[in-house]
This record gives structure tokens, C-alpha cells and sequence, in this order.
């Protein structure tokens, strides 16, 4: 029977990271354990967490240097309190990311990246795929009433999982997908929210662990728990066989 291992091993696969808050802590587990069982996706697509965790790795940052400076990261590092349309100006934040990230723009990095924000004016989900890496991370992670929006090539922009929380929007449908599901509700999410559902898709397999440590900028002491059991589920999850398979072997000794 085969195991998701085997599902991403078999062809090309395209990493998909959902928003949830300081969820990039689980999702830099994630991303460590499909480095450590070379598991390379083809293309990565994400919102907010995800956008932020998946473009460092596909700009070509190892797991383990995305996981050293998240559990270095300190609230002054971000925190600029401005007047405005939310707490934080973001130049903190942007400085910090342009600091690590090893390429400027999507064209240089080594996987293809889709990053999904949204755009105030038009009230629309928006895929970045091209220009400017740095500012397209700070628009997806534009959380709304902490940060401010961002201006990019004239438009404003906020967090994409506004309305695109599985980060599944520059994603085509029938594509092959690991997608990795933050649990946690993001503070203005209702809870039963659909968006906080796996998606139902054809050909997406999940990853979605519960129970993870809630996270905040008051409440970053608890990153290296949730980074630790995400890693630990995903390795649990990679060995389980696919959903569908059981499914098909219940049919066939019914």
C-alpha cells in the first residue's frame, strides 16, 4: 500500500502552506522533515505563515537555517509601532527579510514560487509569481489590524489568507499537492469557519495537525514546541499509507 512518502516521491509535487497566524513555526517543522527525506517540491505556493516559510526554503534557505532564525526571532525584532491602518509600519519586519533572503526577486529563485495576497482596493485575492521577493512576503503577511498594508506597483495589499487561507489560489486545479494545514484559527476567524477545513481536491494530500501550541508576537516561547511536534507529525504522516488506498482496499474486502 502506498505511503504518502511514496505519493511525492512517484512525480513532481507542488508544496502548498496554508496562513494561521505565527503558524510558520510548524511549518518550518514541515519543511525540515521533506528536506531531511529529499522530498524537493517542483513549485511552492502559500499564504501569509506559509508564503513567509515557503519562499525562504524555495529561494534556497536550508531547513535548518530557517529553523535557527525563527528560534532566534525576538518580538523588537518586528515590532514598530506606527499610526496607521494596524499596529506595525513593517519596515522592521521587511529589513529582516531582505537580511536573510538570499535572492531579491521571484526570477532568481531556484523553485518557483506563487504567494497569494490580498488587494484592498479591488477586494480580490491576488498570486504573485514575479518581480520584488521581499515586498510580496511582507504583503502576504500583511496580517490585518497588526500590520500595515503594503504598496506594491501602486496597489495595497494585505494578508492573503484573507480570503485565500489554504494559499491554494495560484495553484491550478488536478495539480499534484502536499499541502500542509494549519489548525489554529487566525484571531478575526469564526470558529467552524469553512476556512478551516482541509480543502476537498483532486489530487491534494494533506498534512493537518492538531494540538499544536498556540503562537503569537506575546507568545513566540512557545515556537520550538510547535516546530518540533509538526516535525514529529510530518514524519508520522509521510510513513501512513494515502487516504484513497485504504479506502480502496476497504471496497475490495467488503
Amino acid at each position: 500500500m502506498r505511503t504518502l512518502r511514496d505519493f511525492l516521491a512517484e512525480r513532481p509535487f507542488t508544496l502548498v502552506m496554508s496562513s494561521g497566524f505565527f503558524g510558520f513555526f510548524a511549518h518550518s517543522g514541515v519543511v525540515s522533515v521533506l528536506e531531511e527525506q529529499g522530498l524537493r517540491p517542483a513549485r511552492i505556493a502559500g499564504s501569509s505563515a506559509g508564503a513567509l516559510v515557503g519562499a525562504l526554503w524555495g529561494a534556497g534557505i536550508p531547513a535548518a537555517r530557517i529553523r535557527e532564525e525563527l528560534l532566534g526571532l525576538r518580538r523588537d525584532q518586528f515590532w514598530d509601532l506606527w499610526p496607521g491602518l494596524g499596529l506595525l509600519r513593517g519596515r522592521l519586519f521587511r529589513a529582516l527579510l531582505e537580511r536573510v533572503l538570499p535572492v531579491r526577486t521571484f526570477e532568481e529563485s531556484p523553485v518557483p514560487l506563487a504567494l497569494s495576497v490580498w488587494d484592498l482596493l479591488a477586494r480580490r485575492t491576488v498570486v504573485l509569481e514575479s518581480g520584488a521577493l521581499a515586498p510580496a512576503i511582507h504583503a502576504s503577511c500583511a496580517l490585518p489590524v497588526l500590520f500595515h498594508p503594503v504598496r506594491l506597483g501602486g496597489r495595497l495589499y494585505a494578508d492573503g489568507g484573507i480570503a485565500d487561507r489554504p494559499g491554494l489560489a495560484g495553484v491550478p486545479e488536478g495539480e499534484r499537492v502536499l499541502y500542509h494545514h494549519l489548525s489554529s484559527r487566525s484571531p478575526w476567524r469564526r470558529r467552524g469557519s469553512a476556512a478551516l477545513r482541509v480543502p476537498a481536491r483532486r489530487g491534494l494530500e494533506a498534512i493537518a495537525l492538531d494540538g499544536l501550541p498556540r503562537l503569537g508576537p506575546f507568545r513566540l516561547v512557545h515556537g520550538r514546541e510547535a516546530m518540533e511536534r509538526a516535525a514529529a507529525g510530518a514524519r508520522e504522516a509521510l510513513g501512513r499509507p494515502l487516504e484513497r488506498d485504504r479506502a480502496q482496499d476497504a471496497r475490495a474486502t467488503g
